[in-house]
């Protein structure tokens, strides 16, 4: 086809306007990740803004210090900034325990605890949204018969949940202790304090009797497990439940041992992940899946902690936070909140569990 000069100079502007989009586009393509790799590199202890995923936020299911082993939630968008739902008031009665939720094969979600550690029976509650919660059923789990773990006091303590998407089977994790303590020596009742675990498909049929999590000597308590971020295999995170001395310098802090399968064999922890008298640990994605986000309260509902690490691997370090000057602060939370758990949810979830139970005033 040919053109005449007139065409031409039609065409031409077009497509220089064209070129020039593109050669727009590219550039800007090319400069997000730099400017985005200049965010990230502030200057230490320069303020950041925490990243906000539009379609993700966090829900901690918790107890209060005035009210232990009631349920009660706080939300947040970035995973660093809390804030109490209910104006601050129990979502529900019915419940009891230490709240661990997990999300089964169903999409459901399954919230564990139990009446006291003398309670015999471990219990569950379901829930379609978050908001709702109804009884599910009860475990009994069969503390006499337990390899390995002779004279086990009738206790069961803090029982947490985890489904293993590889498997397709719930974890039931919990502590019991061996030895009653005694006012010269209340610490040698904590210092026997060792991991159970059972595995269940649907938390209505359970494998044999119990177990013990690790074949290592060490009193551990408050443990849960999760996939390993660095390879195959999976991550417990648990609380040392020996005092801390000169001889043991890690007791009452939260560690990892990380093995090759669910139920192991994990071998002996590694360095402290957090402060002495820390426990209750909870551990989540950052938006962007950058880091992760290790919660632990320094008892008894003093504060919580954090520390913060690009893999379970890590490098850890702790976060400033809850330190009463705001300018210090990289997270914070409401004051008086205890043990529970931290699930990812929805943005769509997130706004139903905040219309249903509005947040609580700024205090």
């Amino acid at each position: 086809m040919l053109f005449d000069r007139r065409t031409a100079d039609r065409i031409r502007p077009r497509r220089t306007a064209r070129a020039s989009r593109l050669l727009h586009a590219l550039v800007a393509g090319l400069a997000a990740p730099i400017a985005a790799a200049q965010q990230a590199e502030v200057p230490p202890g320069a303020l950041e803004t925490p990243y906000v995923d539009p379609d993700k936020a966090y829900l901690f299911a918790h107890m209060t210090k005035e009210r232990y082993g009631v349920l009660f939630y706080s939300v947040s968008r970035d995973g660093l900034h809390w804030q109490e739902l209910n104006g601050g008031k129990a979502v529900t009665e019915d419940y009891h325990g230490h709240p661990s939720i997990a999300r089964g094969p169903d999409g459901r979600y399954y919230l564990v605890g139990n009446k006291s550690d003398e309670d015999p029976l471990i219990r569950f509650w379901v829930s379609d949204d978050l908001v709702r919660w109804t009884p599910f059923g009860t475990y009994k789990p069969d503390l006499m018969h337990v390899p390995g773990l002779a004279n086990p006091l009738q206790r069961i303590g803090a029982p947490k949940l985890f489904f293993d998407e590889a498997s397709k089977r719930f974890m039931l994790t919990w502590h019991t202790a061996t030895v009653p303590g005694v006012p010269e020596d209340p610490e040698r009742y904590w210092a026997s304090q060792r991991t159970l675990y059972v595995l269940s498909p649907d938390l209505k049929r359970f494998t044999g009797t119990p177990r013990r999590l690790f074949d290592w000597d060490m009193a551990t308590i408050d443990t849960f497990v999760v996939p390993n971020d660095s390879g195959p295999g999976y991550c417990a995170i648990i609380k040392d439940e020996r005092y801390p001395s000169y001889n043991w310098t890690t007791g009452k802090t939260v560690r990892m041992s990380c093995g090759p399968t669910l139920t192991g064999p994990y071998p002996l922890p590694g360095p402290s992940l957090s402060p002495n008298f820390r426990e209750a640990p909870t551990l989540i994605r950052a938006p962007g899946d950058k880091d992760w986000f290790l919660y632990y309260e320094q008892y008894a509902g003093t504060s919580y902690g954090l520390s913060k690490a690009p893999r379970l691997s890590g490098p850890w370090f702790q976060v400033s936070g809850n330190s009463g000057v705001a300018a210090w602060d990289r997270y914070t939370m409401p004051a008086g909140l205890r043990h529970g758990s931290m699930i990812p949810i929805s943005r769509k979830q997130y706004d139903a569990l905040v219309a249903a139970y509005p947040a609580a005033p700024a205090r």
